[in-house]
């Protein structure tokens, strides 16, 4: 298949796509079992978020709304709508009562999960590319188009700093748990990892020989997981900044990543219509999941780790039950 220059949209953000620590066993051997799909949005589902509780799934798509899914049924519970253009990221607040959500008309919307109301909008005044909320719904990092990243103060909706390195567009920012760091990917190549109380750029990962489509941190924060349109997965040490592994075995550009909350799994979502999950102590790939009909843009994990969903460009999204590792 070959490739003009495009856009699209992935978990992680807008993408231009052009022609030592132990080795727990993963949270299960076993082949994740289909739950059910969703199916509601006339366009491409580009980004997906689990509520604290795992009760329920945000949904974001390029058809400019906003879903909210009840994960126990599978029904759509409320639909929100407000943005002029396609979502690009959809993130709950550590509450689970407030969801934000980023787009393509360069705004950042605040949403009231019970009723549904849009309750603040940011209007970020560059071309946005992806966001993430630390923890605590203090701090909003944009990513955007003109190389640079930039901070927000959720309370005021003011920004309170640029981050400005990468050599191109940054496509993917990550909060570590902790709120500390921020991990920036770019179509530079790099990774670029900020200490936010600075601003100060503390690293600069290196080893992608294409655009990096997104960044996720595990959920102790001591690693990082990349994802390329090199087709590949990286696993970075942070506090060494250095590849500790390189996951092949996608066939086409991988546009997301996810850890699991135990981060003995990664699961990653790719061009080729696939969800691979990944062993992270041996890299071992241990189940393709082919049930989307075209390609895979959103992953994740449920706060528990006993469910995975995923988000495709055929308007769907699948929840895939992960079963409990056997005892012996």
């Amino acid at each position: 298949m070959n490739f003009t220059l495009s856009a699209l949209v992935s978990q992680c953000g807008l993408i231009l796509i052009a022609g030592a620590i132990g080795h727990p066993s993963p949270m299960s051997a076993q082949e994740p079992i289909l739950r059910a799909t969703l199916t509601g949005h006339s366009r491409a589902v580009t980004s997906i978020a689990f509520s604290s509780d795992g009760a329920i799934l945000a949904s974001g798509s390029s058809d400019k709304t906003v879903k909210l899914w009840a994960v126990a049924t599978g029904k759509s519970t409320l639909t929100l709508r407000g943005h002029s253009d396609g979502i690009l990221i959809v993130v709950f607040g550590a509450t689970g009562k407030t969801l934000a959500s980023a787009s393509l008309d360069n705004t950042v919307k605040f949403w009231d999960v019970i009723t549904g109301k849009n309750t603040a909008t940011l209007d970020i005044g560059s071309t946005l590319m992806s966001v993430s909320l630390s923890k605590n719904g203090k701090t909003l990092a944009c990513a955007l188009a003109n190389r640079t990243v930039t901070l927000w103060d959720v309370t005021t909706r003011t920004k309170t700093t640029t981050l400005i390195e990468h050599e191109d567009l940054v496509t993917s920012v990550a909060f570590s748990p902790d709120g500390k760091t921020l991990g920036s990917g770019s179509a530079d190549h790099t990774i670029k990892l900020w200490d936010v109380a600075s601003g100060r750029n503390t690293a600069t990962l290196r080893g992608h020989s294409a655009t990096v489509t997104c960044v996720a941190f595990s959920p102790d924060g001591k690693m990082l997981a990349s994802a390329s349109d090199d087709h590949s997965v990286k696993l970075w040490e942070v506090a060494t900044a250095k590849n500790i592994k390189t996951l092949t075995g996608h066939t086409n550009f991988v546009f997301s990543v996810a850890f699991s909350p135990d981060r003995t799994v990664v699961a990653s979502g790719a061009l080729d219509k696939t969800v691979k999950l990944w062993h992270v102590a041996t890299g071992q790939n241990t189940a393709t999941l082919s049930e989307h009909t075209d390609m895979v843009y959103p992953v994740a994990f449920s706060p528990d780790g006993r469910v995975l969903a995923s988000g495709s460009r055929d308007q769907t999204v699948i929840l895939w039950d992960i079963p409990a590792p056997k005892r012996k």
